[in-house]
């Protein structure tokens, strides 16, 4: 059995691919595979890049369907992995040589189900780096509580809610499906592998590199008020899994229900949008907490 299975989901991406691969291929810790997922790719290239890949290393594995999005390649590639751990790298993302072997070396030392690593951020040339130190550190021998997963998902505070980054066990991963036709599918998904894990780890090494790409708008002065619903509504979906999970396992649902309250009412703060939108946009909000009250509030 191979020891690491790669997930990684492609679509259009040929610009960045080529980095992508030749850093997996260049990983110190050598006992992997990579399942490649073309989701349709419309670009005349990606497909054609992750095909010379299959060529050029046996290690590599591809496989091409009709475009569902990402969600729907994770569960493709999650069908097709038979490697006794899993981990995820996004096809537009690149990782330093020592990635894998900092998450086997990780998992073998602590016994973690769930092992996650900070990330570095690229854009315009430029790599920022955080203090995964003063967050992680935070906690003994870096083993992260459910509690505090739970809270990150909500607000991303840790920086975990991603799958890319982390490493779990092949048992772990069993019976969990990615969430589809959400854009946030990593947030409504990567806490039901906190509900089954048994220990969670978190060290603040970076050896992944995240790539906002520069055609994206990090700050925008401005949003339209149709554009923050949709986002809105996009992470509360997941949220909202989140819930029915939590009171599936019989985890503290009302520490569940109060963060998601919380959260929502963040959102009025962090929307930058005209006074007469937002008052508007308060209105949508009071109202999807009404709705989280009726389900789930005392």
């Amino acid at each position: 059995m191979v020891k690491v299975s790669i997930g990684m989901p492609v679509y259009n991406v040929a610009e960045y691919l080529p980095q992508c691969l030749d850093s997996i291929i260049d990983q110190t810790f050598t006992d992997f595979e990579v399942i490649m997922v073309d989701d349709g790719s419309t670009d005349g290239k990606s497909f054609e890049i992750c095909q010379e890949y299959t060529v050029r290393d046996k290690r590599f594995k591809l496989i091409h369907q009709k475009n569902g999005g990402r969600s729907a390649a994770r569960n493709t590639a999650l069908k097709n992995m038979a490697g006794e751990y899993i981990t995820w790298i996004d096809s537009d993302d690149w990782v330093e040589p020592d990635y894998l072997k900092i998450l086997i070396d990780t998992q073998t030392r602590t016994g973690a189900d769930l092992v996650n690593v900070g990330h570095k951020g690229y854009r315009d040339g430029n790599i920022y780096i955080a203090d995964y130190e003063h967050e992680f550190g935070k906690y003994p021998n870096y083993f992260i509580p459910l509690e505090a997963a739970i809270h990150d998902s909500f607000w991303t505070s840790l920086n975990l809610t991603t799958v890319w980054g982390s490493l779990g066990t092949r048992e772990l991963y069993n019976g969990v499906v990615f969430a589809e036709n959400i854009d946030m599918e990593d947030q409504g998904t990567k806490f039901k592998l906190y509900f089954k894990a048994n220990k969670i780890v978190a060290v603040p090494d970076t050896p992944y590199i995240y790539r906002k790409r520069s055609g994206s708008i990090m700050n925008p002065t401005e949003e339209l008020l149709e554009d923050r619903i949709r986002k809105t509504e996009d992470m509360a979906k997941g949220l909202e899994i989140l819930l029915y999970y939590a009171d599936i396992v019989d985890f503290d649902i009302d520490f569940c229900f109060r963060e998601f309250l919380g959260r929502m009412e963040y959102e009025i703060k962090i929307a930058k949008l005209s006074e007469e939108d937002k008052s508007k946009f308060r209105e949508y909000i009071e109202g999807y907490k009404q709705k989280l009250r009726k389900y789930w509030g005392n």
